[in-house]
């Protein structure tokens, strides 16, 4: 495979104007990198109170990684030694590590098969006394069911904290992904829809959890100056809040072209034998994220084709977490059928902005030849 091939057409792309160039360069020249102050940063804060009023909350705190917006929300929660949280297998290992670093154990759920989220059936057969928590995970940027989690979070009493990780622009009965549990945790990762390279953000509506947060992000320093918790340094730069902030003036084209692209894929791709391709049904809104489709049996083969033709698809995530080494001695004795099945079937194939009807036809000419 030449290198050429390789990145034909990638799997995620960021691009940036010349004038967010400017305004970094200025951040350089004038030295103000970053803040010890617990409020943040001054363009951290704009971008705190731009972020809130696009999820819809009270509050947004930005931190450097969806992983430290995990973390620091657990900790916030309270959920620690002795107490279990309940995660989907199939999603990135971050999920599971920000549980187990909070001390507490992840319970590893099954998915639904139609949504790749969190089935909330298997939810409710599995919580025990211990558990406290449980985090919904919007996998490649498309709703779990809200509804029915928070039913069953509420006879058990259960925390809701949203992995919105890859869901910056999906909503779930008009109510955009974050703003419907007690927490949510979005990623502005490299290949995010709205990236700064690395960067996160937690957003409530519940001001004690939003006042705990910022203390945790500060080494659990609070707004007295004093040491008031055990805390971390999970701050935002001024540079990544610059980044995410040129990102998010531009997320309704985004997400706007990535709806577009998605709909001439699936009908290239319609009709095909071995190519399930994803959906979109009320009320659950897609932010198209990434477009994952079910190759079956021959998934292997197809992959090869592709990656063999310049198309950068990805496989999100074989092996699920619990049959990880990392995390085999907690969940490998547990059979999770339908996670275990997808997991060997799916393939996410790149949906992003700047990709042309000639790349979504490139692909499709592959998947119409391998099918």
């Amino acid at each position: 495979m030449n290198e050429k091939a390789k990145s034909d057409i990638r799997i995620a792309e960021v691009r940036f104007g010349a004038k967010v160039i400017r305004e970094v360069t200025d951040i350089i020249r004038n030295g103000s990198l970053t803040t010890a102050s617990f409020v943040g940063g001054a363009r951290v804060r704009a971008l705190e109170k731009r972020l809130a009023l696009r999820v819809g909350v009270k509050h947004a705190i930005c931190v450097n990684s969806g992983t430290s917006a995990l973390l620091a929300s657990l900790i916030a929660m309270g959920i620690g030694r002795g107490h279990e949280v309940a995660i989907p297998s199939l999603t990135f290992q971050a999920t599971a590590n920000a549980v187990a670093i909070s001390g507490s154990k992840p319970i590893f759920i099954d998915v639904d098969e139609d949504t790749c989220t969190i089935d909330p059936r298997d939810l409710d057969r599995k919580v025990t006394k211990r558990t406290k928590a449980v985090i919904p995970v919007h996998l490649y940027g498309y709703p779990a069911d809200m509804k029915a989690i928070r039913e069953v979070a509420n006879h058990h009493r259960l925390r809701v904290l949203e992995d919105a990780s890859q869901s910056l622009g999906s909503s779930f009965d008009g109510l955009q992904t974050g703003s419907i549990g007690d927490m949510g945790c979005f990623s502005f990762y490299g290949s995010k829809v709205l990236s700064c390279g690395e960067g996160g953000a937690i957003t409530t509506n519940d001001p004690i959890l939003a006042e705990r947060a910022r203390v945790i992000r500060n080494h659990g320093l609070s707004k007295q100056a004093t040491f008031d918790r055990v805390g971390l340094n999970l701050r935002m730069p001024e540079i990544e809040a610059t980044l995410a902030a040129d990102q998010l003036s531009n997320l309704d084209h985004f997400l706007t072209k990535r709806r577009t692209n998605a709909k001439i894929l699936s009908t290239m791709l319609k009709g095909l034998k071995h190519v399930r391709t994803p959906g979109e049904k009320n009320p659950r809104k897609h932010n198209w994220y990434l477009y994952t489709v079910r190759l079956g049996s021959q998934r292997d083969r197809i992959l090869k084709s592709l990656i063999e033709s310049g198309i950068e698809a990805r496989i999100f995530y074989d092996p699920p977490i619990h049959l990880t080494p990392a995390y085999r001695k907690l969940g490998g004795s547990m059979k999770l059928s339908t996670t275990e099945k997808l997991s060997k079937e799916v393939v996410s194939l790149p949906i992003h902005q700047y990709l042309s009807r000639r790349d979504l036809a490139a692909m499709s000419m592959v998947l119409k030849r391998e099918s």
